[in-house]
């Protein structure tokens, strides 16, 4: 596995060589670039790494400034010592967020999920933001914040979101509540609606979390969820025909 390091504190590359290359295997280190321009000339010039580890702070910039210079064609890892950026680091699918000093654990576990993953980051959000909104890219994989941690959730993991008092959660098949930043609407237009669908104001489900259909009105229909949803998961009289077509595969 070949990985390209950005990072402009040199004890900072020495202990990253130093971790990957007692990995089992080891992990070939192509080179180590502490600027923006570094980086982005690079990407121009040399043939795509299967991994990269961004420091957010470097010598010219923030890291975040390649991804409107250049395409990265690469899984990325961003490795800081500022939790504030976790948010941009999700909105460019970064394939996870760790803190400084990183341990081996984790850092290993990071390698594991970039050899697992074959998909190629979509990293446009950042080249050409709208003016008077953020582009809407599909997620692959949410970053979540609560308290002091992160946790990387894929949609696979996800049972269903739902609103509260105004705030957004996601349920993991596991039943726990993680808080989110994004809105219902939002997250309609980037989960696969191959898998998702929103059943009402307040619900976006995955379908294998739909338990059993009950007739709850001539129109509308009530969803049985694992896990249990605390109110009840009743199909929108709008959104009825649709969800039907869409438990159809149509």
């Amino acid at each position: 596995m070949k990985v390209l390091i950005i990072e402009d504190e040199p004890a900072a590359v020495k202990r990253l060589r130093k971790l990957l290359a007692a990995m089992d295997p080891p992990v070939e280190v192509v080179a180590d670039i502490a600027t923006v321009e570094g980086a982005v000339e690079w990407f121009k010039a040399e043939e795509a790494p299967d991994l990269a580890l961004f420091d957010i702070q470097l010598a010219d910039g923030s890291s975040f400034d390649i991804f409107g210079k250049v395409d990265v064609p690469c899984p990325v890892v961003f490795i800081t010592a500022f939790d504030e950026y976790a948010l941009q680091a999700f909105r460019v699918n970064a394939l996870d967020y760790l803190l400084k000093p990183v341990s081996a654990k984790d850092l290993g576990k990071a390698i594991e999920r970039a050899r697992g993953t074959v998909a190629v980051r979509d990293h446009s959000a950042l080249a050409k933001p709208s003016v008077s909104e953020e582009p809407v890219v599909p997620i692959k994989r949410f970053l979540i914040r609560y308290g002091d941690h992160f946790r990387v959730v894929e949609p696979a993991d996800i049972a269903y979101i739902h609103s509260l008092m105004k705030s957004t959660f996601l349920r993991t098949r596991e039943g726990k509540d993680l808080p989110m930043d994004e809105s219902l609407d939002r997250l309609e237009k980037q989960l696969d609606p191959a898998v998702f669908i929103r059943l009402n104001r307040q619900l976006i489900v995955h379908i294998h979390s739909i338990k059993e259909l009950l007739a709850y009105s001539k129109s509308r229909m009530k969803v049985l969820l694992d896990p249990p949803y605390g109110s009840d998961a009743v199909v929108s009289s709008e959104r009825s025909a649709e969800f039907k077509r869409w438990l159809a595969g149509g």
